[in-house]
C-alpha cells in the first residue's frame, strides 16, 4: 500500500519556536524513511539579505533538510500573497511527488491560509491600481482608508491602517465590482490538501512578551542596522513591502536620524508585540488547528498521527 503524503503546517505567533519544531518534525520523519522537506510561509523571509530582522534560520543550522521559498525575492521586489500561493503549492506538490511530507512553516497568516485552504484572489486592474497609488501619494493613506471604511467597513476594520498597500488593493477590488477577501479567511474554508494537519505553537502571553523583547534587543546587537544599510544600497526602500517590515523600518529611521537606537528598539518591540497578538487571533480561527505548548514534541505529534490512521 502506498503511503499517503501529508501537508503539515506549523504556525503560531512570532517567537514561539516554529522553525525548531518544523526541523524536529522533518528530522523525525526522515529517520522513519519519509524524505520530508520544509516550505517557508514567512512573508519577510522570502527576501534575500533580510536575515537578522526575520530570524531566518542560517543554512548551517538547517540540518541538511531542504528548505523552499527562502531568499527568492530581492528587497526591491514585491512578494504579494497572490504571487506566493502558486509558488508554495508547486513546491509542496513537488515534495509529495518525491515521496515526502511537506512542512509549511511560518506566521504570516494570509500566506499560510492561501496555501492550506481553497483561497481565490480577486482580479487585478493595473490602471485602477496606478490611479489609486497616485491618490495615495497625493492624499495619504488616511484618506483612502476613510473611503474604504465607507464602502466596506468590515474590511476597513481588519486592515492595518499602516498598510497602505493593503488599502489600495481593497479599493482596487471594490472598484471592479468584486467582494474583497478582506485579508481574512473564507467564510467556510475548505482544505486544499485533504491530508493536512495544522500544528499551532502556544506560549503564554507574559513569557512571549519577554521573549519577543529580548529577541528585538538581540537583533540590534547582532547587527540589524548594518544589515539594513546594506539592503538600502540594494533598493530596500524602492519595494512596496520589504522596507516597511517591522524592525527594518525602524532601523531605517535610526540610519536617517529620525529615531535614536533606544527609540528604534522600543518601537520595534511594541509593534512586534502587537503583531504577535494579531497572529494569535488569526490562527485561532482555524478549525483544524491543534495547539501545543512550545517548544512542541515532534515525536509525540507523530505518535498521535499514527494512532489516528
Amino acid at each position: 500500500m502506498t503511503r499517503r503524503t501529508r501537508l503539515w503546517a506549523v504556525v503560531g505567533a512570532t517567537g514561539t519556536g516554529k522553525s525548531d519544531l518544523a526541523l524536529n518534525l522533518a528530522e523525525t520523519l526522515r529517520r522513519q524513511g519519509n524524505p520530508a522537506e520544509i516550505v517557508n510561509a514567512d512573508a519577510m523571509q522570502l527576501y534575500r539579505g533580510m536575515d537578522i530582522g526575520t530570524a531566518k534560520l542560517p543554512v548551517a543550522e538547517r540540518r541538511d533538510i531542504p528548505h523552499h521559498l527562502l531568499d527568492v525575492r530581492d528587497a526591491d521586489q514585491d512578494a504579494a500573497v497572490a504571487w506566493y500561493q502558486p509558488q508554495a503549492r508547486a513546491a509542496i506538490t513537488a515534495i509529495h511527488q518525491r515521496g515526502g511530507d511537506a512542512i509549511l512553516v511560518g506566521g504570516s497568516g494570509l500566506y499560510v491560509s492561501s496555501v492550506i485552504y481553497e483561497f481565490h484572489f480577486p482580479p487585478r486592474d493595473p490602471a485602477i491600481r496606478e490611479r489609486l497609488e497616485r491618490e495615495l501619494e497625493a492624499d495619504g493613506s488616511s484618506a483612502l482608508l476613510a473611503r474604504l471604511r465607507e464602502a466596506d467597513p468590515a474590511t476597513a476594520d481588519r486592515v492595518d491602517p499602516r498598510n497602505s498597500r493593503r488599502i489600495v488593493r481593497a479599493l482596487e477590488v471594490l472598484e471592479q465590482g468584486s467582494a474583497t477577501h478582506g485579508a481574512a479567511l473564507p467564510e467556510r474554508p475548505v482544505l486544499w490538501h485533504s491530508a493536512a494537519r495544522v500544528i499551532g505553537l502556544h506560549v503564554d502571553r507574559p513569557a512571549l512578551v519577554e521573549r519577543l523583547d529580548a529577541r528585538v534587543r538581540r537583533m540590534w546587537a547582532d547587527g540589524l542596522v548594518d544589515e539594513v544599510a546594506a539592503l538600502r544600497a540594494r533598493g530596500l526602500e524602492r519595494g512596496a513591502t520589504a522596507g516597511r517590515a517591522i524592525g527594518y523600518a525602524q532601523a531605517l529611521g535610526q540610519l536617517d536620524g529620525r529615531l535614536t537606537e533606544s527609540e528604534a528598539i522600543a518601537e520595534t518591540q511594541a509593534l512586534t508585540r502587537r503583531y504577535a497578538r494579531r497572529q494569535v487571533s488569526w490562527f485561532k480561527r482555524y478549525g483544524e488547528i491543534e495547539w501545543h505548548d512550545a517548544p512542541g514534541d515532534a515525536a509525540a505529534i507523530l505518535e498521535s498521527e499514527s494512532a489516528t490512521e
